[in-house]
């Protein structure tokens, strides 16, 4: 495997490696010159505008965009303002900053988002620099000023613009700037000569990079760390600088005796590598800078430019697309020449062996005499991650799944998640995809940001090879993929709704967490709103359909699902949307058309809206319900004017109604509302609002018993009743001898054992004796045993011979006191079984 060292290069501790990505399939005539070029990190897009300074309105400047492998994804003339930078937000989508201070959005495919401007004083002092840069926060954009003004974003989809302070003798644009996220706050680092600034959003502090050469009298060029904790500054003395980006500590510096300003720095550290080093590009060629004196340089031809990722840097031209990077430390241990790591003999053992040789033999036995086989196997695994040449990894796999076969307590799921890895990012490195991803940029994206790059470059059915492939849930996956597909192809217009309805409901069928109201959404956001009722027949959820029928103005149906769904919440939801939004007359009549819906709204109105349920009653002509709601009405009135008003109009529909017992009902409330007034005018009496029982009961209570005798006449109060009521409002008096005159003033429809009760009741046993006599035979006991005459009760059981009688007499009898009563009862009793 000698070939894989070939374009290796030493530089102190390390070697660096130059791999070729894609030869690019663009054609471009005059390669990257007189190009404003952005080229989004982890592999992704590129954006080309030719000849940006370009202003005839004839010929337009050209805005392209590629994939990293140089196949046209987009291509329109730019028809806007001047264009400054471009760059790419975390979720690949195109800024394109104008030299007014106005960023313009496109997505992959050209297709213009939206705009927002860097603040209303751009306008006149214009943008000279611009930088995209992308936080723990998301994308921001900083721009300077031909004011030498500064102006911060640091996350564009929540925009907070932040104008930064003043650089003490700045005019026009600084040498040098690049922006910092330190301590949670996005800062911008400015070089004016040999001075440096830090500039936060409240001040501007002067700082100075510890152990800066002496023969440097200005910074021309600076370049921060993929990960932001590092810092390299260029000098006009050829020195580069390099540290940390707190400029607290000095890492290394390099002389590279070359004085000329470079095009374009960047950090090409690999995570945990004990080197800093930096590639700088000049016109023509390149240097990597590390910790030693020595440098690499290598050759470009024509213009290329320098993309940093997480683990190295991107080198695009013309022609070619190449990685710059650190080799990974397991790489080196086990394609270093004469290397005696064990993941090397392991390698070497698999060749051997393949070759039938006993040398394999030799190989693994040295490596299992140092005990060293299991980390030989994960050496070779980790290897093949960083190998971008299928061959390659396919040989370190092979030789690892070799010596997993000698252990026996080796876990197999490193081996198998780098397959796995290994086999996705082949796919998406393939030059048609043109993802060109390291193992390491992978880890760091997660597989569920990768999905979402392949979906934004419409790459269904690779996305959706993957999901199934790794197994991913498939709310997160397949589901999520074919959601973002059906909302797009509910935008082809050139197809017919049926025909796109039908599509998506065969390709989506009953796939988990898929929500049509969202596609449905999407099609009425693109003006298709037949198309978005197709495909809410689709959604199951009644919840998720309505709201956006009732924003498609579709009431009738939004009400309909609503009512179908036997959510009462939702269709409240949407009766209070249609009494918003239509006049009172067509809103009454939707409702008639849907009773569960008037049902409900009834409901509502019966606590909410009083004077609403009128009208509902009147425009139904429902003379009944109009009754109740005037009864209803009455009681909440105080002055009797108003009761009695709101009685007869309830009179009034009744009759309309031909309900003659509730008509006639009112009418008596009516005049026992009068009466209850009358008399609390003359007697002060507050009777108002009672019961007729109530009002008969408060005026025997109070001594006005020929006004109660009236009511009782004119009401038809039941006899049994109006005793009843008589005799229990004089008893809680103690009135004993109205009580006697009252009882002899007719016969009693009550009979007389009430009175006998009640005067026992009120603790009165003398009075309850006179009427005992007067109590029909079959209940004579009751009334003796209540007054407590024992005697009586035993003569009145024997005389009607009732067993039952008899014995409830002796219940109450005492063995001891009453024995010959006993006696007695005991021989009726007797007499009375023989018969």
């Amino acid at each position: 495997m000698a070939f894989v060292t070939a374009n290796w290069n030493p530089l102190g501790e390390a070697f660096y490696r130059k791999i070729e990505l894609y030869e690019m399939g663009w054609n471009l005539k005059d390669g990257l010159r007189e190009c404003l070029v952005a080229a989004a990190p982890y592999g992704g897009p590129i954006a080309l505008l030719k000849e940006p300074q370009r202003r005839s309105p004839s010929v337009r400047p050209q805005l392209e965009i590629y994939s990293s492998s140089g196949v046209a994804m987009a291509s329109f003339p730019w028809k806007s303002g001047v264009v400054k930078q471009l760059g790419w937000t975390v979720c690949d989508d195109l800024l394109c900053i104008q030299e007014d201070g106005t960023v313009l959005i496109y997505d992959l495919f050209g297709n213009f988002k939206r705009h927002f401007s860097m603040g209303n004083e751009v306008g006149q002092s214009q943008v000279v620099e611009a930088k995209v840069f992308h936080s723990p926060y998301g994308t921001g954009v900083a721009i300077v000023t031909g004011a030498s003004r500064f102006t911060l974003a640091t996350n564009i989809d929540d925009l907070k613009l932040r104008r930064l302070p003043e650089v003490p003798g700045l005019q026009g644009a600084p040498t040098c700037w690049a922006v910092l996220t330190q301590d949670r706050q996005s800062k911008v680092l400015v070089a004016t000569g040999a001075d440096l600034f830090i500039l936060d959003y409240t001040a501007c502090t002067a700082v100075s990079p510890p152990g800066l050469s002496p023969q440097a009298t200005s910074i021309v060029h600076m370049c921060v760390s993929f990960s932001y904790k590092y810092l390299a500054l260029f000098t006009d003395s050829g020195h580069l600088w390099m540290g940390t980006a707190n400029l607290k500590e000095k890492l290394s510096e390099v002389e590279t005796k070359v004085r000329n300003p470079p095009k374009q720095m960047a950090w090409c550290r690999r995570p945990k590598s004990q080197q800093p080093s930096v590639v700088i590009m000049w016109d023509g060629h390149i240097l990597v800078a590390g910790e030693c004196k020595n440098t690499i340089s290598y050759h470009l031809e024509g213009v290329s430019i320098l993309v940093p990722e997480l683990d190295g840097v991107r080198i695009i031209n013309g022609t070619h697309h190449e990685l710059l990077q650190e080799v990974p430390a397991s790489c080196e241990e086990i394609f270093k020449i004469a290397s005696m790591a064990p993941g090397a003999l392991l390698l070497e053992a698999h060749k051997e062996y393949e070759k039938e040789s006993q040398k394999a033999d030799e190989y693994l036995r040295e490596i299992k005499e140092q005990n060293l086989l299991g980390e030989a196997v994960k050496q070779c695994v980790e290897a093949a991650g960083h190998e971008l040449e299928a061959e390659t990894q396919k040989t370190l796999l092979r030789a690892a799944s070799f010596g997993k076969c000698f252990l026996s307590n080796f876990p197999p799921e490193p081996f198998v998640s780098m397959c796995r890895d290994l086999r996705v990012l082949n796919a998406v490195r393939d030059y048609t995809v043109g993802i060109p991803l390291t193992h390491t940029q992978f880890k760091q994206m997660t597989v569920q940001v990768l999905i979402d790059r392949l979906v934004y470059r419409k790459l269904y059915p690779l996305a959706i090879e993957i999901c199934r492939y790794l197994k991913t849930p498939e709310y997160q996956g397949v589901s999520r993929v074919l959601k973002h597909w059906a909302c797009c192809k509910v935008q082809q217009k050139e197809e017919a709704d049926e025909v796109i309805a039908r599509a998506i409901s065969l390709k989506l069928g009953e796939a988990a967490g898929i929500s049509y109201s969202e596609i449905a959404t999407k099609a009425y956001e693109c003006g298709r709103t037949e198309l978005a009722i197709k495909l809410l027949e689709f959604e199951p959820r009644s919840g998720e359909q309505v709201p956006l029928l009732l924003k498609m103005k579709r009431s009738q149906l939004a009400l309909s699902k609503a009512i179908e769904s036997g959510d009462t919440d939702l269709v409240y939801t949407v009766v209070t949307y249609l009494k918003n939004e239509m006049n009172r007359g067509d809103f009454f009549m939707t409702l008639r058309n849907q009773p569960v819906a008037l049902s409900l709204y009834r409901q509502f109105c019966k606590h909410q809206e009083q004077d609403t349920l009128k009208d509902l009653f009147n425009q139904d002509d429902d003379h009944q319900e109009l009754g109740n709601f005037y009864v209803k009405a009455s009681y909440k009135e105080k002055r009797l004017e108003a009761q009695i008003g709101h009685l007869q109009s309830a009179v009034d529909e009744y009759n309309k109604a031909k309900n003659e017992f509730a008509a006639k009902a009112t009418e008596e409330e009516m005049r026992l509302l009068r009466f209850q007034k009358k008399l609390e005018e003359e007697k002060g009496e507050s009777l108002v609002g009672f019961s007729l029982h109530d009002t008969i009961r408060t005026l025997l209570a109070v001594g006005l018993h020929k006004h109660a005798e009236q009511l009782y006449k004119d009401f038809r109060v039941p006899d049994k009743r109006y005793w009843w009521l008589k005799l229990t409002a004089l008893a809680e008096k103690e009135d004993w001898e109205e009580i006697e005159k009252f009882a002899k003033s007719k016969k009693s429809p009550i009979g007389y054992l009430p009175f006998v009760e009640i005067c026992v009741k009120h603790h009165n046993k003398y009075e309850a004796k006179k009427y005992v006599s007067r109590v029909t035979p079959e209940q004579k006991v009751k009334a003796h045993l209540a007054v407590g005459d024992l005697e009586g009760a035993a003569d009145a059981a024997i005389e009607r011979r009732n067993d039952g009688e008899i014995s409830t007499v002796l219940s109450r009898c005492s063995p001891s006191t009453d024995r010959a009563l006993v006696e007695r009862l005991n021989r009726a009793k007797a007499t009375a079984a023989k018969k």
